[in-house]
């Protein structure tokens, strides 16, 4: 999957709005763009398509930066309706949600794939039309003993696993600063090794 520099990025964070779920386990997609919008100076001002939505420049290119407030299962639209509207291609999309699956902080790029279960981007997919979306996915951890993960993913972080957060918050943003500068699979031979 190629990057076409000349075109503009969109970088959508799943999550779910509003200041209660803030800083909720399924809200890790917002985290890394607040993280990433504060670097290069931008704040979400501005509403459109159903989102919070900022631009600035990252390694050159013009990003547009999205946070859909549709809450997470119906952020579709949204997404479609953005990267339609600025002219994004696929491989110049990129969706950064929360995983299960991974371990607190632990960061995986790929290039495509199913939605693993994950409603959000479940909703991307069926609004795009596609599996083929690169997407970031931030490790939240299983939940303990016969937690449903339903409630789990509405909880936020424990104090200990603060540290491996926001570690993972900063991975994911130097990451997408590679997406940007050497596309999807140079970003995925980087960052997806766990480091040392």
């Amino acid at each position: 999957m190629t990057v076409d520099s000349s075109s503009p990025f969109l970088f959508v964070g799943l999550g779910n709005p509003g200041r209660m779920f803030r800083l909720h386990r399924h809200n890790v997609g917002f985290m890394v763009l607040d993280a990433l919008a504060r670097e290069i100076g931008v704040g979400f001002t501005r509403h459109q398509s159903q989102a919070l939505l900022t631009d600035g420049r990252l390694e050159g290119a013009r990003v547009y930066l999205a946070k859909p407030q549709t809450f997470m299962n119906l952020s579709g639209p949204s997404v479609s309706s953005l990267a339609h509207y600025y002219r994004v291609p696929v491989a110049s999309l990129l969706v950064i949600f929360d995983d299960l699956d991974l371990p607190v902080g632990t960061i995986r790029l790929s290039p495509a794939g199913g939605s693993g279960g994950h409603r959000g981007m479940e909703s991307v997919v069926a609004s795009m039309g596609t599996e083929v979306i690169p997407r970031l996915r931030l490790g939240i951890g299983r939940p303990p003993g016969q937690m449903d993960p339903a409630d789990y993913v509405l909880e936020d972080f424990q104090p200990e696993e603060l540290e491996a957060m926001r570690a993972g918050v900063d991975r994911a943003v130097d990451c997408l600063h590679e997406f940007v500068r050497s596309g999807v699979e140079a970003a995925m031979t980087k960052f997806n090794p766990v480091p040392e």
